[in-house]
């Protein structure tokens, strides 16, 4: 009981302002304390909750059905799919043969309307419901079905649903109520259209411009920081029914090789991980996450040379923190671990060192046929795989009970308030303020027009350019033809990628902020954090002079601290 209280009083006090937003009287006459945390329950006392989210009557009866399931669907469960194309008919049947339990919706899985890159919802919409059904057959829980759905460059699911500026534009905001408000408008999103599982968000600490792969991914590099928002993140994706995954645990942040490509090796020792790098993954499980993803990193002092994902001293650190949840792997199709750990190989070592799902096996069927082996030949101890199972099943079952009734760490008999299914699109309100929160003048001046003359755009994409142009325009700036491009005027040069430099009178990063340290400005460097319409609204509105720029650097760039903006 101890740690229930605790970790609702954490998920609240995370909130921030946006307590006021997500409190009050329950849908069934529930209410909550003057802390924030459930009122007293016989019921909680009777059935209590785990530190992670189900109940112990789910665990049991997670475990009682993994019992009665033979050694192919016991394998099955800990696996998630993906597949090619927007056909899902193939990866259904797959599905059902292997007992899956779960499928990964990827980018060229969405299905698009009539010929423009915009998801057709309705359809995909229809394509997890059909998985959510092949998923569940013979189980009492739904089946993952599963997004990365983070915001800024990791975004699989674009218009008409909100679009999202970075992660670190929340670092730049500072305001975790904020963050919490803005993962539940998102996720609120994925719940209409039957997601029960959104990898995110990420507690990486980025370590700057030599961070080649997390960058804009990471709320910033002060491991404090970083927590705050991880912890307000995982609260709002309860509150809108979805099940969060946070990671790459033991931090991607801090390496200088991209796991998609090869392996990194993290030389840093375990102490000064522990005090950095761990630090937002041990407030996420001190504040009740359910899934913690491995990442596809070698820990020299752990398990030289082999990838955390499939490594039992990286697993028991994990375990060290207290995290008694569901532990993920990162994709195993990754150039990381794919040329070592050939057929189906990965899938065994990860469920041997003490992964409960295997995410994206390079092939499906060897490496459920793999894992059986390893069953059957005692490799694995069939109990090592009931355990996964089962804390898979005892999860999907609370995800089940959160998503119909917002009984976020129940138990207490009452229905937990929380954010309703949205329409796609929903959040954009949410995203604009984000995206005014964030927008950073990193040197210039504070406040007041910061345009002379007719303003004239170059650099970043063609569609950066158009929403930048049609923002200016919005907010009552005469925006230079391209006719008129070469002369005079105010020059606007966008900065598409985090390393990216350029010259103009006023050079904005659109991504992470690393490029203004080497980037000549004449009257402003501009951090934005993202490309979305409402961060292109933001900053015409700065650039006008019409609103000030509240955000401030959540990472050293540069000769810039951590910090840096207007007051």
């Amino acid at each position: 009981m101890v740690r229930f209280t605790r970790t609702m009083a954490v998920l609240m006090l995370a909130a921030g302002t946006a307590l006021t937003a997500c409190t009050g009287p329950a849908p069934n006459g529930g209410g909550t304390t003057a802390a924030g945390t459930p009122p007293p329950s016989s019921a909680t006392v009777q059935d209590p909750p785990t530190g992670w989210g189900p109940l112990a009557s789910e665990v049991e009866a997670a475990r009682a059905a993994v019992a009665g399931m033979d050694l192919e669907e016991k394998a099955g469960q800990v696996l998630i799919d993906h597949y090619a194309g927007v056909e899902p008919d193939a990866e259904l049947a797959l599905a059902k043969k292997l007992h899956l339990g779960g499928v990964i919706i990827m980018g060229d899985n969405v299905p698009t309307t009539g010929g423009t890159s915009a998801a057709d919802t309705d359809k995909l919409a229809d394509i997890v419901g059909d998985f959510r059904e092949a998923l569940s057959a013979g189980r009492d829980w739904p089946g993952i079905v599963a997004v990365d759905q983070e915001g800024g460059v990791v975004q699989r699911l674009k218009e008409p649903l909100t679009e999202w500026p970075t992660p670190m534009a929340f670092g730049a905001a500072g305001d975790t109520g904020l963050t919490r408000r803005a993962q539940a408008a998102m996720d609120a999103e994925l719940a209409r259209l039957g997601f029960t599982v959104n990898f995110s968000p990420i507690a990486d600490v980025t370590a700057g411009a030599s961070d080649p792969t997390i960058g804009s991914r990471s709320f910033g590099d002060d491991a404090e920081a970083v927590a705050g928002h991880t912890v307000a993140a995982v609260a709002g994706a309860l509150d809108a029914g979805v099940l969060p995954s946070v990671k790459h645990f033991p931090g991607h942040g801090s390496v200088t090789t991209d796991s998609h490509v090869g392996l990194p090796a993290q030389d840093t020792s375990v102490r000064k991980l522990s005090d950095r790098d761990w630090v937002p993954f041990r407030d996420a499980v001190e504040a009740g996450a359910p899934m913690v993803m491995m990442g596809h990193i070698a820990v020299t002092e752990l398990e030289k040379g082999v990838p955390a994902s499939l490594s039992a001293a990286s697993y028991r650190k994990l375990d060290g923190l207290d995290f008694d949840g569901v532990a993920v792997t990162d994709a195993l199709n990754m150039g990381a671990v794919t040329e070592a750990y050939p057929n189906g190989r990965a899938a065994v070592e990860a469920l041997k060192a003490g992964a409960d799902l295997l995410l994206m096996p390079e092939a499906i069927a060897p490496a459920h046929a793999a894992v059986v082996k390893a069953v059957r030949s005692g490799e694995i101890p069939e109990a090592r795989l009931d355990e996964a199972a089962a804390k898979v099943g005892a999860m999907m079952l609370w995800q089940g009970r959160l998503a119909a009734s917002g009984a976020a760490f129940g138990g207490t008999g009452q229905d937990w308030p929380r954010v309703p299914p949205a329409a796609p699109g929903a959040g954009r309100k949410v995203g604009l303020e984000a995206a005014r929160a964030a927008v950073t003048v990193v040197s210039g001046k504070c406040s007041g027009t910061l345009v002379s003359g007719k303003l004239r755009i170059e650099g970043g994409t063609a569609t950066d350019r158009a929403r930048l142009r049609s923002a200016a325009e919005a907010a009552g700036l005469d925006v230079a033809t391209s006719a008129e491009s070469s002369k005079g005027g105010t020059l606007v040069r966008l900065l598409g990628s985090g390393k990216a430099t350029g010259s103009g009178d006023i050079v904005v990063a659109l991504d992470a902020p690393w490029g203004l340290a080497g980037s000549a400005a004449r009257t402003a460097r501009i951090a934005l954090y993202g490309r979305t319409p409402q961060s292109f609204t933001a900053l015409a509105d700065v650039l006008a002079g019409k609103t000030e720029a509240p955000g401030t650097l959540p990472a050293d760039v540069g000769r810039y601290p951590r910090g840096t903006g207007c007051p």
